[in-house]
């Protein structure tokens, strides 16, 4: 089975689709997908599909939503297979099981890949950090399970994977800086500082891209409109590693041109 949740859910068989149209089933399913392998428990399942307000007919309406992607199942397995409906979909104490591997979930690509991306930088080996979080960023397609309605559940799923998305972008940021690739970086970080306007190690990400690239009048600027930000949003001031940058970037300091960004924002 090949299942996308980095972008419009996807999930097929062979190249034949068997998501449900209907949204309850398809909220099943993305859950149980981001769970591949593992049993998810009913009070879990029952949670996302209706909250702290179950019907009373809950535990039924739950068993007709697994018997309706079953007979989905069932339509997509080679006919005569070694596996059955309720073998992918397996009934098991206390919940139910999507019996496929997690690798057959492009977030489980993603998260080896990332894993792996941060081990080659922590070794310094930056070529390969930066090829294989590039890779990684390059197995989503958008908003997680953008075509879903998500309840409690997918909910906080969606925003884990968001989060997780961003980290490695920051550290792809990280050893590409530190490859010597400032230039490149330029426009891309000018989009990512002003779609997260309170985040520090983004701002100081750019502040060094622009220092690099000779524009230290620019880095200051971006640290001032961080810090006025701060101030109206949230009446606190830029902490004082980035301060320690900002400083640094007044002075020319020439350690700049040499250190990736966290030994910058620990001076």
């Amino acid at each position: 089975m090949d299942v996308g949740v980095l972008g419009s859910f996807e999930a097929s068989e062979n190249g034949v689709s068997l998501l449900p149209t209907a949204g309850k089933p398809r909220q099943l399913l993305a859950l149980m997908a981001l769970h591949a392998g593992q049993v998810v428990q009913v009070p879990t399942l029952m949670d996302e599909l209706w909250g702290m307000d179950p019907p009373r007919s809950a535990q039924t309406t739950l068993q007709t939503y697994i018997l309706q992607l079953r007979r989905r199942i069932a339509g997509v397995l080679p006919a005569g297979g070694p596996r059955t409906p309720k073998d992918v979909l397996a009934t098991r104490y206390g919940g139910y099981l999507l019996d496929i591997s997690p690798e057959d979930v492009d977030v489980h690509t993603y998260e080896r890949q990332a894993a792996a991306g941060r081990r080659a930088l922590h070794l310094g080996d930056l070529e390969t950090a930066s090829r294989l979080l590039r890779s990684a960023l390059g197995t989503w397609r958008g908003r997680p399970l953008a075509d879903v309605q998500a309840g409690m559940r997918l909910s906080v799923e969606v925003t884990r994977l968001e989060e997780s998305r961003l980290c490695t972008v920051e550290t792809r940021v990280e050893a590409d800086l530190a490859l010597g690739r400032h230039h490149a970086l330029l426009s891309e970080l000018a989009v990512l500082t002003a779609r997260h306007p309170l985040h520090e190690n983004l701002c100081g990400q750019h502040m060094v891209a622009l220092y690099r690239s000779g524009q230290q009048w620019r880095a200051l600027e971006a640290f001032a409109r961080l810090r006025g930000t701060l101030v109206e949003e949230l009446g606190v001031e830029p902490s004082q590693r980035l301060q320690a940058l900002q400083r640094a970037v007044l002075c020319s300091d020439p350690e700049l041109d040499r250190f990736a960004v966290r030994a910058e924002l620990a001076v």
